[in-house]
C-alpha cells in the first residue's frame, strides 16, 4: 500500500513538473505573439500618421482630385478606427482589421495613380520624401506581418502537441488568428499601356 502511495505522489509530482514547464513556455510564446502584434500595429500607425502630410502635399498641386483625397482621409479615419487589442486576436477582429487595412492601401493606390497628372507634383521634393517613406512603411507593414505569421505558427503548434496540449486546455490558452490574403489576391493584376 505504501508502495503505490510513493508512486502515486512521484506521478502527480512529475506530472506537475511537466505542466509547469509547458504553462511557462507557453505563456512566453503568448507574451512574444502580443508583443509582435504591437510592432504590427506600430508600422500602420506610422502609415496613418505619414498619410495626412501626403494629402496635404498633393492638394496644393491637385486641387479639383477632391474625391480621390477625400476617399483617403476618409479610409484612414476607418483604419486607425479599427484596433485590436493583443489579448482579443480573434480570426473575425483580425478580418475586420485587415478589411479596414486594405481599403486604405487601395484608396492611397488611386492616390499616388492620380499624382501620374501632376509633373510638378512628381518633382515636389516633399513629395518625393513622403512617397519614399510610405513605400519603406509598406515594407516594414509586410516584414512585421511575416514575422507576427512566424510567431503564431509556433505558438499555435505548441499549444496542440501532446503533452502541451492537456496544459494549454486547462489554463485557456487558444489558438491565435493568421493574416489571411485579401479576396483575389491568387489573380495576378493586369497591367495595361
Amino acid at each position: 500500500m505504501k508502495r503505490v502511495l510513493v508512486s502515486l505522489v512521484a506521478m502527480v509530482v512529475l506530472a506537475m513538473s511537466l505542466t509547469s514547464c509547458s504553462y511557462n513556455s507557453m505563456v512566453e510564446a503568448d507574451e512574444n505573439v502580443k508583443a509582435q502584434w504591437a510592432k504590427v500595429e506600430n508600422q500602420y500607425q506610422r502609415r496613418a500618421d505619414l498619410i495626412p502630410n501626403l494629402v496635404s502635399t498633393v492638394k496644393g498641386y491637385a486641387a479639383h482630385e477632391a474625391t480621390t483625397l477625400e476617399a483617403v482621409v476618409e479610409a484612414r479615419a476607418k483604419a486607425t478606427q479599427v484596433t485590436i487589442d493583443a489579448e482579443n486576436l480573434t480570426e473575425e477582429n483580425l478580418k475586420a482589421y485587415q478589411e479596414a487595412q486594405g481599403e486604405l492601401s487601395q484608396a492611397l493606390g488611386r492616390l499616388l495613380a492620380v499624382t501620374e497628372n501632376y509633373p510638378d507634383l512628381k518633382a515636389n521634393e516633399n513629395f518625393r520624401d513622403l512617397q519614399a517613406q510610405l513605400e519603406g512603411t509598406e515594407n516594414r507593414i509586410a516584414t512585421e506581418r511575416g514575422r507576427y505569421s512566424e510567431l503564431v505558427a509556433g505558438y499555435n503548434a505548441k499549444i496542440r502537441k501532446f503533452p502541451a496540449v492537456i496544459t494549454a486546455k486547462i489554463f485557456g490558452f487558444e489558438a491565435k488568428p493568421q493574416f489571411a490574403a485579401e479576396t483575389g489576391a491568387e489573380k495576378a493584376p493586369v497591367v495595361e499601356f
